[in-house]
Order: structure tokens, then sequence, then C-alpha cells
């Protein structure tokens, strides 16, 4: 039989299923009828051995020069470069790689540490990495996480983007924002000293400025904040009357920022600003208290007016008075009212008797006067 293998490939002469020699690139007559056989495989990539034994293989000198044996340990990974470029991560176990048309290199690393360093893997290749052997964290601006290793507290982890093996530890991370937090306290149901039920919307802004104290020492800072604002404004609105607690708005957010500030520590948080949002009223008060403030607005109005109209009364007083003191000015203010009168009339007809201020003046007396 006749058999052509290519350069790239090279054969394994068997002879009654023993293997004899590697053939190269070339033609070949092989009888078949004698137990001869030829299995052809490419000499790039992994290397096919057509199911003969590694160790038969490589007792032949010129296949052993030709090949990389790998024997990658259970407590390492193999980055397998090609011409000196990423292809692949090997795991345990034995690889054989052809050398004659490429380059392979295989790179032991060790998985069995936690932080993975550029000197093992270079940030590029990290990608590349079986998601099951590391972990990522990310930390961004404003936060900071707490790192433990087997269950235990490692260390305080800054922004910036890490990366740990987990194949021989367990690694996790506790995340926490060190921005300033906003807590809404909102709807709170509260009797008043009179039974009066309001609602209440309380704002509190704080900071986590202890992490490592705030998950050896409580659950969930926020949630404790919440029930105790809850708490603190029961008792102090229950003291005190509907109209009372209207007037010290204010008076509510002071308290409760200084009793809140005084657990600052204990909770592990920075206490920025307690207030009233929003004091809610029941539908019947609110439409009383409004009837109230009409009432009380129409009463200073009509106070306001009551006191223009004495104002407007006295200074006409005072200016019959002078008037009456004054005959010039008296005949000054009357000439004035003639003006005005002749502003607003279009024509008017005057006979020869009297002159011509006295008929004007006629003209702009009051009918009594004129009966009279």
């Amino acid at each position: 039989m006749r058999y052509i293998i290519k350069e790239q490939e090279c054969g394994y002469l068997m002879k009654n299923g023993v293997l004899k020699q590697l053939l190269f690139a070339g033609k070949y007559n092989l009888f078949s009828r004698l137990g001869y056989e030829l299995k052809i495989v490419s000499m790039i990539g992994k290397v096919d051995t057509q199911g003969l034994p590694v160790e038969v293989l490589m007792k032949h000198p010129e296949f052993a020069g030709r090949v990389m044996r790998v024997q990658i340990p259970d407590h390492c990974i193999g980055m397998h470069m090609v011409n000196g470029m990423y292809h692949q991560v090997l795991m345990g176990g034995e690889s054989l790689y052809w050398n004659v048309y490429e380059t392979n290199e295989i790179r032991l690393i060790d998985v069995t540490g936690t932080l993975i360093t550029e000197e093992q893997v270079p940030s590029m290749y990290r990608n590349f990495l079986p998601p099951r052997l590391y972990k990522k964290v990310v930390i961004n601006d404003g936060e900071t996480g707490l790192l433990y290793i087997d269950c235990q507290y490692k260390e305080q982890l800054g922004c910036g983007t890490y990366y740990y093996w987990v194949y021989a530890h367990e690694v996790s991370c506790k995340i926490f924002n060190l921005k300033i937090q906003q807590l809404d306290i909102s709807g709170q149901e509260i009797l008043t000293s009179d039974k009066v039920g309001i609602r209440l919307n309380i704002l509190c802004s704080y900071r986590i400025t202890d992490p490592l104290s705030l998950v050896q020492k409580i659950e969930g800072s926020g949630k404790l904040l919440y029930t105790k604002i809850q708490l603190l404004v029961r008792e102090y609105v229950g003291q005190y009357r509907l109209d009372e607690l209207l007037v010290q708005k204010e008076e509510i957010g002071r308290f409760l920022y200084e009793q809140i500030k005084a657990l600052q520590k204990e909770y592990c948080v920075e206490i920025l600003d307690v207030g009233i949002k929003d004091i809610i009223l029941p539908g019947e008060i609110r439409d009383i208290m409004n009837t109230v403030l009409v009432a009380e607005k129409k009463a200073q109005a009509n106070v306001i007016t009551r006191r223009e109209e004495v104002a407007s009364t006295r200074s006409l007083l005072n200016t019959a008075k002078l008037m009456e003191e004054n005959q010039i000015l008296y005949r000054l203010k009357e000439l004035e009212y003639l003006e005005r009168i002749c502003d607003k009339v279009g024509s008017i007809s005057l006979n020869g008797a009297g002159n011509l201020l006295e008929q004007l003046a006629g003209l702009a007396l009051p009918r009594e006067t004129k009966a009279s």
C-alpha cells in the first residue's frame, strides 16, 4: 500500500501492532500482508498519540527530540504560550506538544496562594483563567472592602481591582459604602398628648466610619438607626399637644440629632443631620386649621383696613384745619379741584354775570349748597 506523508506530518510505522520507527515527509510503499501499518499524524499543536503509550513513543529519539512533555501538578496550572503568545490554560495532568513548526512553552503557576500577583499572571491574561479558580473583587470610589480568607479577617482594601486564588482557600469580601447616605423614615403615625394622630416624615444623613467594628458588633447600621429614630420620635411627640408640636417643628429635629449623635460611636457611623421633612395632619384637623388660618388672616386684614381708614380721616382733618386757618391755602385747593373738573369736561357754557372763577366755583358746589 502506498502512503504519502506531507511536510508538516509524520507517521508511526507499526508492524503487528508494535511501533518500529517514525517516518517523515515522503512516499512509502508498505505491504499490509506482512503486518505493516502506518498511522499519519500532524506535527502541529498537541501530539496525537493514536492510542500509543507515551512511554513507548518517548523511547524513540526522533520523537522525543521533537516534542515537549509537560506534567502539571495538582496544585498548579499551566499557561500555554505558542510562539510567545497566550494560547490556553492547562489544568493538572500530562500533555505532549510538537516543537517542530511552533515554539510551545508552558509556565507553571502555583494556585495554592491567595493574591494573584502581576509576576504570576499579568493583568492582560487574568480574564483567560477558569472562573472557578479565582475571585475578582472590585472596590469603587468611596468604598472599602474587608477581605476574609477562610472566614478569617485578613485586611481592609481600598479602591481598586483585586484577584485571589480560590483553589485552596475560601475568599470573601464585604464591601461598604463610605459616602454620605440618607435614611428616609416615612409615614410614622404617632399620637400626640391630645390624642391627635399625625404622620411624620424624617430624614437622617450619615456615613459609615469604622467598617471592621461594624461587622463585629452590629448587623446593619441603617436598620438600627431607623428603629432608634422611630422610638425617639414617638417618645418626644407623645409629650406635646398638636399646636405645641407645630410651633416647635425644628426643635424635634434638634432633639433627634442630639440623641442619635450620642450613639454614633456605638453604631460605627457619623451622624451629619436629622430633621423633620413633613408633618402630615388628618383631613378633619387640616380643614379646621385652614378655617382658623383664614379667619386669622381676615381679622388681620380688617385691622389693617381700619388702621388705614383712621389714618386717612386724620389726614383729612389736618388738611381741613390748615385750610380753615389759611384762606390762601383754601383758595389754592379750590383751584386744584376746579382744574380736575375742567380736565374731565368737554365744553363749559358761561353767562355774563360774575367773573369766570366764581362761575366755575359755582359749578363745583354741591347741589345741596346751592339749594341752601
